[in-house]
């Protein structure tokens, strides 16, 4: 049965099953041919599909990738205006899935550049970590006050009990007296606290 011969193989009953209507279809007796190698078995079971001819207009991904930037533009904009050039192009759905996957091909890069003492970059780093206490062994759980100057990268970083309005301000005092300066603009991250 093919439940038995799924057990032997140790496939499910559903490749058996599958794997045997396709014998059947391609016409195959049993036993095989001795003349049959598993290269041309392979090719008789698992025949290449072949698909509709290439025959649409591509469009060009790099404008619609700019296009798609502006304000008000959709991908279903972008579409009909690509199908009121070329009527025999793709549709909607085929379209969204290659734009979709045009656009994973780029290597995208977001290059900020700072001018020096501009910006500060403030926010509390990853998990707590354990600080010890090296009279008493007692360990307590700190935050990570990180500051970092935008155009050196030079950076500030303390450990703090909590992320409290009197930590966060004394973080940044001592940030300051640390960097000699107080830079233009403070830029925090979207903190919690």
């Amino acid at each position: 049965s093919e439940r038995a011969i799924a057990r032997s193989l140790s496939l499910s009953h559903g490749t058996v099953s599958n794997i045997l209507a396709r014998a059947i279809e391609a016409g195959l007796p049993w036993p095989l041919p001795a003349n049959l190698d598993e290269r041309k078995l392979e090719v008789l079971l698992f025949p290449k599909v072949m698909g509709r001819p290439k025959n649409r207009k591509e469009p060009d991904w790099n404008l619609m990738y700019r296009e798609s930037k502006r304000k008000g533009v959709t991908l279903q904009l972008l579409w009909m205006e690509y199908k009121s050039l070329y009527p025999e192009g793709y549709q909607y759905s085929q379209f969204c899935e290659r734009f979709n996957q045009w656009k994973k091909s780029l290597q995208l890069s977001l290059r900020q550049e700072h001018k020096a003492g501009e910006k500060l970059f403030i926010d509390y780093a990853g998990p707590k970590i354990p600080v010890v206490d090296g009279e008493t062994g007692e360990i307590r759980e700190a935050q990570l006050f990180v500051a970092t100057l935008g155009a050196s990268s030079y950076t500030y970083a303390e450990a703090q009990w909590g992320q409290d309005l009197q930590s966060f301000v004394n973080g940044h005092v001592r940030a300051f007296q640390f960097f000699g300066g107080v830079p233009e603009l403070l830029v925090p991250d979207n903190l919690k606290s």
